[in-house]
């Protein structure tokens, strides 16, 4: 397991902080055999929109899909690099500690750190896998990453990946949650596994858009504790006898929490390794932080209205159907918490 590491001693005489006194509690939890069974809640992504459907929504985009195929270049995985929080997520994985990592982000960059595939649950879809949205036929990768990185002048004609099946040329999708779909399955299914965490880890996350955020609340009282990592406490974290909150960049905390673990040279190895490629100069990366809920609320307001001034500019939306089917699907209303999503899926086959 690599955990027998005990935590460094502090110099003598110099005052620990409280942070500091937290991370070594979290650090012999961690290493004890009551750890078993790590769930991570997430929110690391460029975009800090509340989820995809804040961009379009499914009705629309099937009357008029050039406006997110004119916006998917800047959206589509391969532009910016993980953070070293993204590899610690790996780091517990490879330490035979990580069960779950939930996390809200379509941008892919858990599995571009090297978490495994099958310890992902993307709550909001990603851009990994697309699919036709009327036959569900999957689409080339490959194919996919063509059309829309394809270069172009500027007002030039926008290519939209059509499905090849005979008898169907439906419009191909990437598999993230439009406002008007239903939340994944594989969401739905993985629910119990926060139940049955040994420790909840929830990271650069406002917990303020659900049903997500419920599952912090579904950590077993007794046998599970909590920690939060984040700019500033959200939800009911640290309302709990076991709850540890850690205030301040995820990165740092993280690194801070490697140290103490005895992973720190495996966490900069592993980060080192998710360099892009072909960089010469220093590589963008994700905010691994948590603003506050009204700063986050205006961050969100001013990346909609770039995005829309990037739409405008490079297409005329007044030409294209009205907003009607817009309105259509805003008068149906989403579950709010993940109860309600197992009441409203209770019976399907996921």
């Amino acid at each position: 397991m690599g955990n027998n590491h005990n935590p460094p001693s502090k110099a003598p005489g110099k005052p620990q902080s409280q942070r500091a006194k937290d991370i070594g509690k979290l650090v012999e939890y961690i290493q004890s055999d009551e750890c078993r069974n790590v769930v991570l809640m997430s929110n690391l992504a460029r975009l800090k929109l509340p989820h995809p459907e804040a961009v379009f929504e499914i009705n629309f985009f099937r009357s008029n899909p050039v406006p997110f195929y004119t916006l998917a270049a800047e959206l589509y995985p391969g532009s910016f690099r993980p953070t070293p929080t993204h590899s610690f997520i790996k780091l517990l994985a490879s330490h035979d500690l990580l069960h779950t990592c939930f996390t809200q982000n379509i941008d892919t960059l858990e599995r571009r750190a090297g978490v495994p595939a099958d310890k992902i649950v993307e709550a909001h879809g990603s851009f990994a896998t697309q699919r036709c949205i009327d036959c569900e036929t999957p689409f080339d990768d490959d194919e996919m990453r063509e059309i829309v990185l394809e270069q172009r002048e500027p007002g030039g004609e926008v290519r939209i990946p059509k499905c090849k099946e005979e008898n169907c040329g439906g419009l191909v999708k990437p598999d993230i949650v439009f406002f008007g779909e239903a939340l994944p399955g594989q969401f739905i299914k993985k629910i119990p596994a926060v139940g049955d965490a040994d420790l909840l880890l929830i990271i650069g996350t406002s917990l303020t858009v659900q049903p997500f955020a419920s599952l912090a609340g579904m950590a077993d009282r007794k046998s599970c504790r909590r920690v939060l990592i984040n700019l500033e406490r959200v939800g009911d974290l640290g309302r709990r006898p076991g709850d540890v909150v850690l205030l301040g960049e995820c990165d740092e905390i993280v690194r801070e929490l490697c140290t103490a673990l005895g992973w720190q040279e495996e966490l900069e190895t592993a980060w080192a390794g998710t360099a892009l490629k072909g960089a010469d100069k220093p590589q963008p990366e994700y905010q691994a932080s948590q603003v506050g809920e009204d700063a986050q609320k205006e961050e969100e307001d001013h990346q909609v209205d770039e995005i829309a001034d990037i739409l405008g500019k490079r297409l005329d939306i007044s030409e294209h159907p009205s907003q009607s089917s817009s309105e259509e699907a805003a008068t149906h209303s989403a579950p709010t918490t993940v109860e309600q999503v197992a009441e409203d899926t209770a019976g399907e086959k996921l």
